[in-house]
């Protein structure tokens, strides 16, 4: 299955989770504490991890072509709500 992960610096990476899972939650089935969250979509599954002053992001998708879209919204979704913290997400292929 084709995945793929990123770690994105912020001072507080559980106000990510938090506005990304309150975000998607009204579209797709969204959980998450403070610490941790699951995104699933049609597409795929991205996992959240607040791990020490940043934020990491595991992607799965079932073809390459939906990791790519799926990667693709994650991103412009956590530009969009992290105010200035997070500019670019550099995602790197992982094995699943």
């Amino acid at each position: 299955m084709p995945a793929m992960n990123a770690r994105v610096t912020s001072a507080n990476p559980g106000r990510l989770i938090n506005r990304l899972a309150k975000h998607f939650r009204h579209k797709i089935k969204a959980q998450w504490t403070e610490t941790d969250g699951v995104l699933t979509f049609s597409i795929g599954v991205c996992r959240l991890t607040a791990v020490d002053n940043a934020l990491r992001l595991e992607c799965q998708s079932d073809t390459e072509k939906e990791l790519e879209e799926l990667g693709q919204v994650v991103a412009s979704h956590l530009i969009r709500f992290s105010g200035d913290e997070v500019a670019e997400v550099h995602w790197q292929t992982a094995t699943a």
